[in-house]
């Protein structure tokens, strides 16, 4: 999935710091043309050629084999240190993950994995972040990785000053702070432009006021990274949650994942903690939430890929009138319909990933994207239910973890309907 043009840049492995296997990362040749599409050989008249191959980028579905090496120590990491069990604890504890687990992931440079090698990150692409979002999304990983790195850190990078970078992300990629972003209000969900937090100009910095909803991971996070509106604008403000007038609420919610209604009741903050140029926010996260679109989607694509194992080994193993479960006409077209859901959002997951990655214009790419993928994971879960029977629905059973996945995913970052009107409208409607 990279580029054939120019230096890429891919993993090595040496020992860690704490026993595990520790990343850094290299520029490595172009692999072969024979793992990409359409091959540079191909006998079509340039006018049928793809665009992107016209402009010599074309997108190479194959992964390299230091992303392979990602994937399998991604994989072998959380089938060791996150059995279902520990999912299961975790949603229990007010914390709602493990400190211990969030220390080991940072040993192996997860935290900094695409963040510039000057803040201490590996300076890896989006599209080896979507690969190990695919595997969180299997091991149905609880905590704040997603609003720190795919958030959090985006922001900053996006809209912080130097100092403001310098400051922040060294410490993110050790595993040693915890960022958030506050987008939602009661009456504003979706919408980027406008909000009914505001910010007061006073002198020396900002006073803001009002209400956000479900903030990722807000109990435990050290800064708010807060959308509010200022002038004829909106403006980013990096919040410290220890400060005066600022409270926390976790919501209830259906699974593990931690949902915040933060409160500002004349909460100060200095121009310093200003992101980005005032009135400007809307840019801002506008190009964050469709990278946080796109990685969602990697990470339900993980989950998605689990439930279709899952079912499929059942069908196999499952003996009901003395024959398996999957000799049946019934269940071998529910697994067939599973198997084309998974395929279609393997394909369009991916190529959203990559164009993101790419820094291509990918709005429409992206909502196609999650729209299907928000549908189609869904549809898997539940035919997954229906093939497991009533065990699935018992609680000690896994697939319901990846039940309440698919949900959650399905409403963050805009859920179908909301992807669609922005189909409609980039196809001119």
């Amino acid at each position: 999935m990279r580029p054939t043009s120019g230096p890429l840049c891919g993993p090595t492995y040496g020992a860690g710091t704490s026993g595990q296997q520790a990343i850094a990362w290299r520029v490595v040749p172009p692999r072969s043309p024979e793992t990409l599409w359409p091959p540079p050989d191909w006998d079509c008249p340039e006018n049928k050629l793809p665009p992107r191959r016209r402009e010599g980028v074309w997108m190479d579905f194959s992964l390299s084999e230091q992303q392979e090496m990602l994937r399998k120590i991604a994989r072998d990491f959380f089938t060791n240190e996150l059995p279902k069990s520990s999912v299961k604890e975790m949603a229990k504890d007010t914390r709602g993950y493990s400190l211990e687990l969030w220390h080991k992931m940072a040993d192996l440079g997860w935290m900094g994995l695409v963040l510039p090698e000057e803040y201490g990150g590996s300076g890896g692409s989006f599209v080896d972040l979507a690969i190990l979002l695919e595997e969180m999304g299997r091991a149905c990983l609880p905590g704040p990785f997603f609003s720190t790195v795919v958030l959090g850190a985006s922001i900053v990078m996006e809209a912080g000053s130097e100092v403001q970078r310098e400051r922040l992300l060294p410490k993110l990629a050790r595993g040693e702070l915890v960022l958030t972003l506050a987008v939602a209000e009661p009456y504003v969900l979706s919408h980027t432009g406008v909000f009914e937090v505001r910010a007061r100009n006073v002198e020396g910095g900002y006073i803001i006021d009002g209400t956000k909803l479900f903030v990722p991971d807000a109990h435990v996070a050290d800064y708010i990274i807060c959308a509010a509106k200022t002038g004829r604008g909106s403006t980013l403000f990096l919040v410290d949650t220890k400060s005066h007038g600022l409270s926390c609420t976790v919501l209830p919610a259906m699974s593990s994942e931690r949902q915040c209604e933060v409160k500002f009741n004349q909460v100060k903050v200095s121009k310093a903690d200003v992101l980005g140029k005032v009135n400007r926010g809307k840019e801002y996260i506008d190009k964050v939430l469709t990278r946080a679109a796109a990685a969602k989607c990697a990470e339900m694509l993980g989950g998605a890929e689990q439930v279709m194992e899952m079912t499929v080994a059942y069908a196999k193993e499952r003996v009901q009138f003395g024959r398996a479960i999957g000799a049946f006409q019934a269940i071998q077209h529910h697994c067939a319909n599973m198997l084309n859901d998974l395929d279609a959002c393997r394909c369009v997951a991916r190529r959203a990933v990559w164009m993101v990655s790419e820094g291509m214009p990918c709005a429409r790419e992206v909502s196609l994207a999650k729209a299907w993928v928000n549908e189609a994971y869904h549809r898997m879960t539940l035919l997954g239910h229906e093939i497991h029977g009533a065990i699935a629905f018992q609680h000690d059973h896994d697939m319901h973890l990846y039940f309440k996945q698919a949900k959650l995913g399905e409403m963050a970052f805009g859920d179908t309907a909301y992807h669609e009107e922005i189909i409609a409208r980039e196809m001119g409607l």
